[in-house]
């Protein structure tokens, strides 16, 4: 193997365990994190925070393995169901599966630029993540649902920008 395909194989690796750790590390964060109560009454849970990045993640992986992400996606959800109460690991696997197919399909099938794959897929994936786990805890509102996915759409909102103005710099030098 050479020094080129060593790095490549070392960056693919990293991408897949780091995605893997956030799955299995949110999950657990789910698990001893309380959620705050909302000044209508309903619950949200501060860690979903944190999914937008995990989400953003697997789009990094994905570019960097293919289709072999998915079975890091499948490891993470298997991990998890140790690591966190059967009841929420339950509503994660089954949430995170929908939400994350759903991105990986918009990600894969979508042929615009790396930012506007990140920002559709996660358009898709955080509201039917959100929805489907709040409704098999038991925590489904319009309210809930909504500041969930607020919540999770903030991290790819950020790592879009940050993307895309990559994107347009890189687009600049090669126009100059």
């Amino acid at each position: 193997m050479t020094a080129r395909g060593a790095t490549h194989t070392l960056r693919a690796m990293f991408s897949l365990i780091t995605y893997m750790a956030l799955i299995v590390g949110v999950n657990c964060a789910f698990a001893v994190t309380p959620p705050i109560t909302l000044p209508n009454g309903d619950l949200w849970p501060p860690v979903s925070l944190i999914v937008g990045f995990v989400f953003v993640v697997r789009d990094f992986a994905q570019r960097r393995v293919g289709h072999h992400v998915l079975w890091a996606m499948l490891a993470g959800c298997v991990a998890s169901w140790y690591m966190a109460s059967p009841e929420l690991a339950l509503a994660s696997a089954a949430a995170f599966a929908v939400g994350e197919l759903a991105d990986w399909a918009l990600f894969t099938f979508t042929r615009k630029s790396f930012s506007r794959r990140i920002l559709i897929s996660s358009l898709l994936g955080a509201p039917l993540d959100s929805l489907v786990f709040l409704l098999l805890i038991g925590l489904a509102t319009p309210w809930s649902v909504l500041t969930m996915s607020l919540s999770k759409l903030a991290g790819s909102f950020l790592v879009f920008f940050l993307v895309r103005r990559r994107e347009q710099r890189e687009a600049g030098a090669e126009a100059a």
